[in-house]
């Protein structure tokens, strides 16, 4: 598995889990949005990212020893 495919492994399970988080404590009525900073959070990492091409996740998966995916067509 690379770090492009990972990265997008782990953010998706933050979110999933922020929102798993923000149904059962919020009762998912968005009064208090507590666990919605979360998912605010990891989206706009994954918005700066697809500009600046820097991403804390991937520079410690790299450290971690995850081979990066850069000749991978998807």
């Amino acid at each position: 598995m690379t770090v492009e495919r990972l990265i997008r492994i782990i953010a998706g399970g933050f979110i999933l889990i922020s929102l798993l988080l923000a149904w059962a404590y919020n009762d998912a009525t968005l009064n208090e949005p507590t666990w919605l900073w979360f998912t605010a959070f990891v989206g706009a990492n994954l918005f700066q990212s697809g500009f600046t091409r820097w991403c804390l996740m991937e520079q410690i998966l790299k450290k971690l020893g995850v081979k990066c995916g850069c000749d991978d067509d998807v």
